[in-house]
């Protein structure tokens, strides 16, 4: 079917913003639940966001870069937009789902489409238990965090802890730990993205972490549990030229 209603969305910045209004005037603007696509506006933040905001939606997210980094996102140009859209490629992410028990005993959820952190609420390194599959792999991990991505979020914050960059349809998830002090030339693990990941918090009255699923902050957590939630998928559009594979070589010998 041909595209020809398009959702327009755009980060709150002076060049998202003009070309927000320059592609409405152009193509018109539906309402994101009426719509063939979403068009997201801005960098990769913006489009992490848009991915959160329409995940129930289930209209394809196609962005266009018009922010700072923009690895994730497809070039920009105004022209001959819906034969772009017609001709983009699909791509399925399935989101990590975080479950977290708090020092109260309350348990929360939360979505990631990039990450899940543990992170040190103090001057006081976060002590870790870590299993996999409910096998204990790490019996202690003093850090100031860890964190577990999906392949479309490796290349944010786990890439400035100096973690892999992974392709997007690998089938792995991975560990990197944030300044760790012990094991101190641990480095992080790769995993089937099938693992479901606990965390143990130790010591967590005197060493309180905060666990992040993307935006979403528990704080004073005592046990996290990790794992993809297959029965979510969140479409994303590339244009066939993006060549995301070598973008994702390269970004790994940039020095």
């Amino acid at each position: 079917m041909a595209i020809s209603r398009v959702a327009f969305v755009a980060a709150d910045t002076p060049p998202a913003q003009e070309s927000l209004g320059n592609l409405t005037k152009r193509y018109g603007q539906h309402d994101p639940h009426d719509a063939d696509v979403i068009v997201a506006l801005g960098g990769d933040g913006f489009r992490l966001e848009a991915l959160h905001i329409y995940m129930d939606v289930h209209v394809p997210i196609f962005g266009m870069h018009r922010g700072t980094v923009g690895f994730l996102m497809n070039r920009f140009d105004e022209l001959d937009l819906l034969h772009r859209l017609d001709r983009a490629a699909p791509f399925t992410l399935n989101p990590l789902r975080m479950t977290a028990t708090t020092a109260s005993g309350k348990v929360e959820e939360a979505l990631a489409i990039n990450e899940v952190s543990m992170l040190r609420q103090t001057r006081q390194a976060a002590k870790i238990r870590i299993y996999v599959d409910g096998r204990e792999r790490m019996q202690e991990l003093i850090c100031d965090g860890i964190l577990v991505c999906t392949p479309a979020g490796s290349s944010a914050y786990n890439l400035s802890v100096h973690g892999p960059v992974l392709p997007v349809d690998a089938n792995v998830l991975a560990m990197t730990p944030i300044s760790a002090f012990r094991p101190r030339r641990w480095r992080g693990a790769l995993l089937p993205r099938s693992s479901t990941v606990r965390f143990e918090l130790l010591e967590a009255d005197k060493r309180p972490v905060s666990a992040v699923a993307d935006r979403e902050e528990v704080r004073e957590v005592v046990d996290v549990t990790v794992r993809e939630d297959k029965s979510i998928g969140i479409k994303v559009l590339f244009d066939p030229e993006h060549n995301l594979e070598e973008r994702i070589v390269a970004e790994q010998f940039e020095p």
